[in-house]
């Protein structure tokens, strides 16, 4: 299992995030490691950890999304190397998000772990935020 394999995993990852644009989680769910310690940040807030924790926050990102579909996908790194690997990218799509009935521009970036495991590779680690753009100084205070 190697390089094409992981490319393979990249097709359906793609997949996945076309899917879930349209209210659909069920690709990301089958492409995510069968192990407890995988960790799930997707970009409306919250950390999830473990298969459980992982689905409901795929569930809750699919109910806000509908309609949607994948614009573009920059990759800005990836790195393969025995059983992990990793991708940083930026992710562009249009959707209906929340109550909205008109399509919104949408935009992450994406840092994504992956493990080879006895099924091939999986995803173990996402973390999806909007901040694409620079940002300034004061941008990371709460309110």
């Amino acid at each position: 299992m190697g390089a094409t394999e992981f490319d393979d995993l990249l097709v359906q990852a793609r997949a996945a995030l076309g899917a879930i644009v349209r209210g659909d989680p069920s690709s990301y769910k089958a492409i995510i490691s069968a192990g407890e310690d995988i960790t799930w940040a997707n970009p409306f807030g919250g950390i999830a950890r473990g298969r459980a924790a992982v689905h409901e926050q795929l569930d809750r990102a699919g109910s806000y999304f509908r309609d949607g579909e994948v614009a573009s996908i920059e990759t800005i790194a990836k790195s393969v190397g025995g059983d992990l690997a990793y991708t940083v990218e930026i992710e562009r799509v249009r959707s209906k998000v929340g109550g909205r009935d008109e399509l919104s521009d949408f935009a992450v970036r994406v840092t994504c772990v992956y493990r080879r495991e006895a099924d091939g590779w999986k995803v173990l680690h996402r973390h999806a935020d909007p901040r694409v753009e620079r940002q300034t100084a004061e941008s990371v205070f709460q309110q």
